[in-house]
């Protein structure tokens, strides 16, 4: 793999976490790791997809052998800036979960600064509660997803509660908010 200075890209990540999805609790589960420092963040910084997929796989065993671990951030600087490209990505991403059995052991959410839901327009601000620094691919433990979920009263509607959250608080604040996690790395 390519060597790269991986600081700044984990910082906008983390940054990203904390004041987007966090801060305007987009995802009720991850302030608790967050907390307890039990995230993972992987910079890969390759543009082959199966170079990419191998990481994938490579965190799927890094979670197997670090209970301590939650959940890993797999983040893509490089190749992947154009959406469908990550999209293609995506699926591959899923069917290699499938044929190195960990379907139902892990779950895959993803991530992309020009993420747009299929039925969304390209400026809707609810895009921006799959929008990120980088594209990213979040592997998740499936066990410990269900287990978090018998905690919350009707997790259905937490997609719902999202989309108007982002379109109350409007396009504008949307990107700047996703603007500031460069800037911060920038004043750093």
């Amino acid at each position: 793999m390519t060597s790269i200075n991986t600081d700044k890209y984990i910082a906008a990540t983390r940054d990203w976490l904390k004041q987007v999805v966090i801060g305007h609790n987009f995802c009720p589960f991850a302030l608790k790791e967050f907390r307890h420092n039990r995230i993972r963040y992987q910079v890969i910084p390759e543009k082959k997809h199966a170079t990419l997929l191998n990481a994938l796989i490579q965190e799927c065993y890094h979670l197997d052998t670090h209970p301590n671990t939650e959940t890993t951030l797999i983040i893509f600087p490089y190749g992947l800036n154009q959406f469908e490209r990550f999209l293609n990505l995506l699926d591959r991403a899923n069917d290699q979960l499938i044929q190195h059995n960990y379907e139902g052991v892990y779950q895959i959410a993803s991530f992309h600064p020009d993420y747009c839901f299929a039925d969304a327009d390209i400026d809707d601000p609810a895009n921006y509660t799959n929008r990120s620094p980088y594209p990213t691919l979040h592997l998740i433990r499936e066990t410990s997803l269900e287990q978090t979920l018998k905690k919350v009263k009707t997790p259905e509607k937490i997609p719902e509660r999202n989309i108007n959250h982002a379109r109350a608080l409007g396009l504008q604040a949307m990107d700047l908010m996703l603007k500031n996690c460069y800037q911060e790395i920038a004043d750093k």
